[in-house]
């Protein structure tokens, strides 16, 4: 399989409620709320995240992204007023740190041992 471009979605009870909360994280706006139910960020060349809101299926999801420096970035989401989770080590893969949006979807934010390629 050839991929070239991830657009990954999770699913959320109130689209403004989650596209602030991903604001926060992500430390920028929504790049498109194309309608009442759904927002996106371009997150990297061949990457987004997708939101859509449907309260009966809202909270199971798990979304991951990759990082060069955890340490600088939780810090930046501290400061944006988000609470972190812990910070653990993933075997000899890396560490990482996993915080939950107001649905209990779980982004985990992980920085390898030895950089992804």
């Amino acid at each position: 399989m050839d991929v070239s471009y991830v657009f990954a979605g999770l699913i959320v009870s109130h689209r403004d409620r989650a596209a602030d909360w991903y604001a926060r994280l992500f430390g920028r706006q929504a790049d498109m709320l194309p309608n009442d139910a759904e927002a996106s960020w371009q997150l990297s060349e061949s990457a987004s995240l997708y939101l859509l809101a449907d309260a009966s299926r809202a909270g199971r999801g798990v979304f991951t992204v990759v990082v060069d420096d955890l340490d600088g970035l939780l810090a930046e989401i501290a400061a944006r007023g988000l609470a972190l989770g812990p910070t653990e080590h993933v075997g000899t893969a890396g560490r990482k740190c996993v915080i939950a949006d107001p649905d209990g979807n779980e982004v985990a934010i992980v920085e390898l041992s030895t950089p992804a390629k």
